[in-house]
């Protein structure tokens, strides 16, 4: 594999560089969990957006730059390097954006899209149901059609973003008379249509990441449906490829990860290496993320052969998630009774190891449980029987 970069990728990477440089605030965001935090990364968003750094590797014409993969991989490293707030719409814009790209019509295209890039909308996920958790085929909250309108009743649980966001996405029944897989049809909502009621759900840090969301006849336009009615498990199959694969979780954030966790352990190295298996697991976190991105190349590589990622998303899923718990798990170690501090305590790590621990034990379920992926790997890449 050749990692040589043309002169113009290596411009790419010096402008998106200068660019930071200069506009990256001074002091960190508010937490994006928050009213006031959420609004001021909605503001960062469409910052980037004015300088066509939003959503690089979208068409121009749809709110993005053009940019191929591996300048989209630039562009990531240097924006984590740069120590830039995390993005907070990614619901709309590395999920629902490339789903519409390949399933809406042109002009949900125009609408949404350079809306979604500037974050002018923002979007939650609508997935999850109090019986439909890693078992999307369960979900039952229904969508039956009104003339040009859906009547949606039922709910959703567990919504990433709900409780600031504009608008959500997800999986309604639309066959009343259809079972697990069939007649499901793949919608978005507006969170302020009359019969919606939004109720925050606190997440480990007690803020409000999730919330629940419910229905009662609220009227959506049929124009609002991507992809045919009925057909919603195929489109949403192609979001959760998207959520899973490269484009939520790049490698840049991981290996920003590790380059934190490796200064950490050298501010603490006279304690850490009282037990000789930290500092093996800080070599492990370098080479795991070198790794990852390593692959990642790899796979950009190979999609512009005209390759497709199917079914292999289910190990890059595990792979990022197992990694950034590990890692949280090995800087937790390295502060030991410090690193269980709140922010509000004087001896606190400033750093947000305890914030990104927290978090990060929520990866190897969202996005598909890691024991379904590893199913999915099993059956559908290795032929294993089920």
């Amino acid at each position: 594999m050749d990692l040589a970069y043309t002169p113009k990728q290596q411009a790419f990477r010096q402008e998106v560089r200068a660019w930071l440089a200069a506009n990256v605030p001074r002091e960190p965001l508010a937490h994006c969990d928050t009213r006031e935090g959420f609004e001021q990364h909605r503001a960062w968003e469409a910052k980037l957006f004015e300088a066509r750094y939003s959503m690089v590797m979208w068409p121009e014409h749809l709110g993005g730059r053009g940019c191929d993969l591996i300048e989209w991989l630039i562009f990531e490293e240097e924006y984590y390097g740069a120590g830039a707030p995390m993005r907070v719409n990614q619901n709309g814009q590395y999920l629902l954006g490339p789903t519409l790209m390949e399933f809406g019509t042109e002009a949900q295209k125009r609408h949404f899209l350079p809306r979604t890039s500037s974050s002018e909308i923002m979007w939650a996920q609508g997935w999850s149901e109090p019986n439909a958790g890693s078992d999307m085929a369960a979900i039952s909250s229904k969508a039956i059609r009104d003339g040009e309108h859906y009547v949606l009743n039922g709910q959703k649980t567990w919504s990433t973003r709900a409780s600031f966001a504009d608008m959500a996405f997800g999986l309604f029944r639309s066959d009343p008379g259809s079972t697990r897989h069939h007649g499901l049809s793949f919608l978005m909502v507006p969170l302020d249509a009359p019969g919606v009621t939004i109720r925050p759900i606190k997440a480990l840090n007690g803020q409000d990441a999730f919330a629940e969301v419910f229905f009662d006849d609220v009227r959506v336009p049929v124009a609002n449906r991507i992809g045919d009615e009925g057909q919603g498990w195929h489109v949403a199959m192609a979001t959760a490829g998207f959520e899973r694969g490269l484009l939520l979780r790049s490698p840049a954030r991981f290996q920003a990860t590790a380059r934190k966790l490796v200064e950490l352990y050298k501010a603490n190295r006279e304690s850490a290496d009282r037990d000789p298996s930290i500092r093996d697991a800080v070599l492990e976190a370098w080479m795991g993320t070198e790794a990852y991105a390593l692959s990642a190349y790899h796979t950009v590589g190979r999609l512009s052969r005209g390759a497709q990622i199917g079914a292999e998303s289910s190990t890059n899923k595990i792979i990022w998630s197992e990694l950034d718990l590990k890692m949280h798990e090995t800087a937790m170690r390295i502060l030991a009774a410090r690193g269980e501090l709140l922010a509000s305590a004087p001896e606190a790590d400033r750093d947000g190891w305890l914030e990104g621990f927290l978090f990060a034990q929520a990866g190897p379920i969202y996005a598909g449980t890691n024991e379904i992926q590893r199913n999915i790997i099993a059956e559908r890449m290795l032929g294993l029987p089920k």
